[in-house]
């Protein structure tokens, strides 16, 4: 009696938090969520390879001028930085689609492989600096207008960290690892562009080695945004979710009326948005239409537990009780056994 009376008041005090600040999880609106997303990252994604393009463009114009190889080295990674762009446009326009037969989670993946394109044109652009600084090291050549130099370096710096400042917060608001990981790439390309400015004002004080040492700078600071946009990549790729963000579903699990135990939840993500698998485990003598009931309130609670999660597949287990048969017998030989 008392859990009943327990479970009308939640059930009343849910739909007043409706009335207070309406919500629907019907696929229409997913859709639609799904679609809003995406426009917010063409739109930062456009915005930002404008930016980067003019910035490179600029740049391009004083290196030829100049002949600094540390300009050419930041030259060539904004405009990489720039053109990355690209492929993340196509995932979004991808991501859009709806389900398919054979795709029948859509096509939220595309990002996922954008991102390794975007690795892979980070490591391209380092490797270019190193070549263009070694080579500088064995022959060198003075470069003209130092002090252009260091201007063109300073408009570097400011349109790289207005991009990463407007990736990185698009990408967290849509959740977007691919576009975090371009916003750091970014923000990292603003500071080699001060390394030139450096360069410039070393080579203005007589020091003709040091603009192929900052363009060697430079590459070592490609090497480490190499790294931290590979392991970002690479979590999405191997379907990591921040544990807390587990615990966080687990709390709301075992807060629902009928569930007595939270026996798994798996998360991934899919494109912009988490999808869980949740076994829990209610009472035996539930009928089935009470069991599902449990199922749904299960569904529900994470679904507002946890940020930009777009669907839940939960699966109640009866709780054991004295003499009972396993419920999983049937499925127990095929336990550790590859699939097929």
């Amino acid at each position: 009696m008392e859990s009943r009376h327990h479970e009308r008041w939640s059930h009343r005090r849910h739909q007043l938090a409706h009335l207070l600040k309406p919500h629907s999880h019907e696929s229409a609106q997913k859709v639609d969520s799904a679609l809003e997303s995406s426009a917010e990252g063409m739109r930062a994604l456009w915005l930002s390879l404008a930016v980067l393009g003019a910035t490179a463009v600029l740049q391009a114009a004083v290196v030829l001028l100049s002949g600094s190889v540390a300009l050419l080295g930041d030259t060539v990674h904004n405009a990489a930085d720039a053109l990355t762009a690209l492929p993340l446009a196509v995932a979004f326009v991808l991501g859009r689609r709806a389900a398919t037969r054979r795709f029948t989670y859509g096509y939220g993946r595309a990002e996922d492989l954008a991102g390794i394109v975007i690795v892979l044109t980070i490591a391209a652009s380092a490797a270019l600096a190193a070549y263009e600084s070694v080579d500088r090291l064995l022959h060198p050549r003075d470069i003209a207008h130092p002090g252009v130099v260091a201007l063109a370096a300073v408009l570097g710096f400011i349109g790289n960290e207005w991009v990463a400042r407007l990736r990185i917060r698009v990408g967290r608001r849509i959740g977007s690892a691919a576009l975090v990981a371009d916003g750091l790439h970014a923000r990292t390309d603003g500071f080699t562009s001060l390394a030139v400015l450096v360069g410039a004002g070393g080579v203005a004080l007589g020091w003709r080695a040091a603009d192929p040492l900052v363009g060697l700078a430079i590459t070592v600071a490609i090497l480490l945004v190499l790294k931290d946009a590979a392991r970002e990549v690479f979590r999405r790729l191997m379907d990591s979710v921040d544990p807390a963000v587990v615990d966080t579903g687990e709390v709301a699990l075992r807060a629902v009326p009928g569930v007595l135990r939270v026996t798994e939840l798996r998360m991934r993500w899919i494109g912009h948005g988490l999808r869980a698998e949740v076994t829990v485990e209610v009472d035996g003598g539930l009928d089935l239409r009470a069991a599902h009931d449990v199922a749904v309130r299960a569904e529900h609670a994470l679904r507002h537990a946890v940020p930009r999660l777009t669907a839940a597949l939960v699966h109640t287990d009866p709780a054991p009780g004295p003499g009972a048969e396993d419920p999983h017998r049937l499925l127990a030989h095929h336990a550790g056994s590859p699939p097929g």
